[in-house]
């Protein structure tokens, strides 16, 4: 039986219903690929839609394509294969545009729009991991609507077939999103390519990734096939659904070109769905206690530890002592003073750091080092403590 046969709308996950979602936005639904400019009415009534979204307390993360697509005509690039020079040429010059597009859309909406640039290293390398994921959270926690681009003015290997389905799926894994949207020029998952087969049926809902899915993924996007300005295709996008499932993250592949298309996959129109019942946290959990390495060991008192249990982050003032040579971004163990493990987590500080700031409060520490460090040594949601002390929420079990 073909995947997603008999499913019903409300087993799909909602928009409304979803606490953080990313929209991965391709060149061709933001770049006029015949006239090489930005689609204003299109991004004005996508907008709409993420202020739709947050009205309804959903924060929304974009991550943005069309960068090279945006600069090419500005520097004369158009309608020609551009060299690896050449596109970052047009990344920085179309850069601005997009930058300045968004923001005038957003602002129209009472939002305010943010700039955020990043490579997948950004989000794979663990202190620039933390540091992004912080920086990303605290934006959404001002309010703010954070609009990703990949860094392709400097980027080499990134500029490639597809990357930005990865890079969305990685930001949606590394913020703990509930949904990833990519909005594509193709309204999901076919058993065979539609344009080819007429026989191709459409597959609304992916509980899990087999062969027989992959098989249907094709090589190419229709976009691409048709020598347009995308570069994203299904397998591309398959891919993304494996690393967005595995932060337990939901996907939906839908078509874009219309205008409000957020509001039109809320309203039912067709789509792919690709679901898992893993938990976005539980899933960050999980990668912490059971793929990391701890590179260091953190003894915590007795106060500490009974905090911990109410769902609270790791402060300097209950650390006691503090072994290893890890750095920021390492995984460590945490134990109690009878040296039992009590869980492990990301630290906030390399171990001569966290050393130093060991029993002291969280307000000291600017004094004892010199610089605005992070209040928690160990982050509640960067800390996984061993079951069944902690649930996957952060709260005591």
């Amino acid at each position: 039986m073909v995947a997603g046969s008999g499913v019903k709308p409300m087993d799909l996950p909602r928009l409304n219903h979803c606490k953080r979602v990313v929209i991965k936005i391709g060149s061709a639904l933001l770049v006029d690929d015949g006239r090489g400019v930005l689609r204003d009415d299109w991004l004005s009534a996508l907008c709409r839609d993420i202020a739709w979204m947050r009205k309804n307390g959903t924060e929304v993360l974009i991550v943005s394509s069309g960068s090279i697509a945006a600069g090419r005509r500005q520097l004369g690039l158009a309608g020609q294969a551009l060299k690896l020079e050449e596109k970052q040429a047009a990344a920085a010059t179309g850069q601005i545009t997009l930058a300045h597009a968004y923001q005038r859309h957003l602002g129209n909406q009472g939002v305010i729009a943010s700039q955020i640039l990043l490579t997948p290293a950004d989000t794979e390398e663990r202190r620039r991991h933390l540091n992004a994921r912080a920086t990303i959270l605290q934006l959404l926690n001002l309010g703010a609507v954070p609009v990703i681009n990949e860094n392709d003015t400097v980027a080499t290997a990134e500029i490639r077939y597809g990357d930005n389905d990865r890079l969305a799926a990685r930001v949606a894994s590394m913020v703990s999103a509930d949904a990833l949207i990519l909005l594509s020029d193709i309204d999901g998952l076919y058993t065979a390519n539609p344009n080819r087969d007429n026989t191709a049926r459409h597959i609304p809902h992916v509980p899990r990734i087999t062969a027989e899915i992959e098989a249907m993924a094709g090589d190419v996007t229709l976009s691409a096939e048709q020598g347009g300005i995308s570069t994203g295709g299904m397998v591309t996008k398959l891919e993304a659904a494996k690393i967005a499932l595995a932060g337990g993250c939901a996907m939906a592949i839908a078509k874009g070109q219309g205008l409000n298309p957020l509001q039109a996959i809320h309203e039912g129109a067709p789509c792919t769905w690709f679901t898992t019942d893993i938990k976005p946290l539980a899933a960050r959990k999980q990668w912490i206690a059971g793929t990391l390495k701890p590179m260091g060991t953190i003894t915590i008192d007795d106060g500490a530890a009974a905090a911990l249990t109410r769902g609270k982050s790791l402060l300097p003032a209950g650390v006691t002592s503090v072994k290893g040579g890890f750095q920021r971004g390492d995984p460590v163990a945490i134990i109690d003073r009878d040296g039992h493990r009590l869980g492990a987590g990301l630290s906030s500080y390399n171990a001569r750091d966290a050393g130093k700031i060991a029993g002291h409060h969280s307000s000291e520490i600017s004094d004892i080092l010199g610089y605005e460090g992070r209040a928690a040594l160990i982050h509640r949601d960067d800390m996984a403590l061993e079951s069944p002390v902690i649930t996957a929420k952060g709260d005591a079990a």
